[in-house]
């Protein structure tokens, strides 16, 4: 089983690629969530409630209400 790493045990490169991530999961939740909250609830497939939600869900959640989760 491998050991749990701690983020001083992380390079300088891995350390900017978490960074780098961590701005683009909350960029993208954040915006899913501004979307889902001012388009008319017609133009939301199914429940605000549970978008936001899966919002939470990292990459996944976001993109999905993007892709699925809009009517056009």
């Amino acid at each position: 089983m491998a050991t749990k790493k701690s983020l001083k045990d992380l390079t300088s490169q891995q350390k900017k690629l978490v960074g780098v991530s961590a701005t683009v999961q909350f960029a993208l939740a954040g915006l899913a969530l501004a979307d889902i909250w001012r388009r008319p609830a017609s133009e939301v497939r199914g429940s605000r409630a549970l978008w936001s939600a899966a919002c939470a869900v990292n990459f996944i959640g976001p993109l999905s209400y993007f892709v699925f989760g809009r009517r056009k």
